[in-house]
């Protein structure tokens, strides 16, 4: 792979990862500045919606961060085609509009007094877009970079872009079962959404791989479900676990994003699962970083899951002296290579 040439290697790690037997090492994903830099790309557009939907900008631009980063240790390229948080609701007829970093969806779904299945829509401008944007990324980037699967919630999540956050919450009390149906609806078109792209990806490279960064030989993907933090452990229990269960029968594989201390509550039960296979713990802007977090990185250990964490370059000695290494994966940013490669001789000691 031209952008990192010794992802042979690497893949042999992640397999070693996802079975817990990374015995050498924790997995690190390091990746920092290239100390000589390329000037990218300086392409104006009218608008931030224009940008979004451009994708042979996006193209030139994946192309210059790659060639401007250090992929150390376990990291790799990987272009994921992008539209935001909210493409998934789009495709069930919610408008979208494109900020500078990221967009969201406009809630139409007001009136809920009567329930109406969900059904995606492949014909619509953004299935069509993504789909647009993950063939040339899969084009472009044969034999470069690895091509991910775009961002996709379903489940209550899903249903939160189409409704609104607090209008959920209100449902959650006076109408569950439309929650239940409304995500089941909603799995069978992230099944439709999913099968389409990675049939699309698997084109010329093997396995899968998305936002998450980590890369695994079959059929993989993230789930999760941010609006826990807002329910009981029995209204988890459900409304959660019967689409997540059907997700995970789904896929080959899965890591689920556990977002900030108030989804805590819910870990014990996900780690009861015995097809998820790790946890990725985000312990949100504001709260301590990775060390302070040790006794849950161990639970899920304990558990026989894989975990994933963001660390700073500082914790890793700490990190790497508390925990096992089966199963631990490390997200690391350093400053420049000359750092990076620091830390990938901590890794190896």
């Amino acid at each position: 792979m031209q952008y990192k040439p010794d992802w042979e290697k690497v893949q042999k790690r992640y397999i070693e990862y996802w079975a817990c037997e990374n015995h050498e090492g924790p997995i690190l994903s390091v990746k920092a500045p290239r100390d000589k830099q390329i000037p990218p790309p300086g392409k104006q557009h009218r608008t931030l919606r224009e940008r979004w939907l451009d994708t042979e900008y996006m193209l030139e631009s994946a192309n210059s961060s790659f060639r401007n980063t250090y992929f150390g240790a376990d990291s790799f390229p990987c272009l994921n085609p992008n539209l935001g948080p909210d493409l998934f609701a789009s495709l069930y007829g919610m408008p979208i509009e494109f900020g500078e970093d990221t967009s969201w969806s406009v809630h139409t779904l007001k009136d809920w007094t009567e329930y109406k299945p969900f059904k995606i829509d492949r014909d619509s401008f953004y299935y069509k877009k993504i789909v647009e944007m993950t063939e040339a990324a899969v084009e472009d980037g044969k034999d470069k970079y690895l091509v991910g699967i775009t961002d996709i919630h379903p489940g209550l999540d899903g249903l939160v872009a189409l409704r609104g956050p607090a209008e959920l919450c209100m449902d959650a009390l006076e109408k569950p079962d439309f929650l239940k149906r409304g995500a089941m609806d909603l799995f069978e078109g992230f099944k439709t959404l999913y099968g389409d792209l990675f049939g699309i990806t698997g084109r010329y490279q093997q396995g899968s791989s998305n936002w998450m960064g980590i890369w695994y030989p079959g059929s993989w993907y993230v789930t999760s479900c941010d609006f826990i933090c807002m329910i009981s452990g029995d209204m988890f229990e459900d409304l959660v676990v019967e689409e997540l269960q059907a997700e995970l029968a789904y896929l080959d594989a899965s890591v689920f994003h556990l977002d900030g201390p108030g989804a805590l509550r819910h870990l014990d039960r996900l780690l009861e699962i015995k097809e998820l296979k790790g946890i990725q713990w985000v312990y949100g802007a504001g709260q301590p970083s990775a060390s302070h977090w040790i006794p849950v990185l161990k639970k899920i250990q304990e558990a026989g899951k894989t975990f994933q964490v963001n660390a700073e370059p500082e914790e890793l000695p700490v990190l790497l002296e508390s925990l096992a290494p089966e199963g631990a994966m490390y997200i690391v940013g350093a400053k420049d290579e000359a750092q990076a490669r620091s830390l990938e001789d901590l890794i190896k000691k």
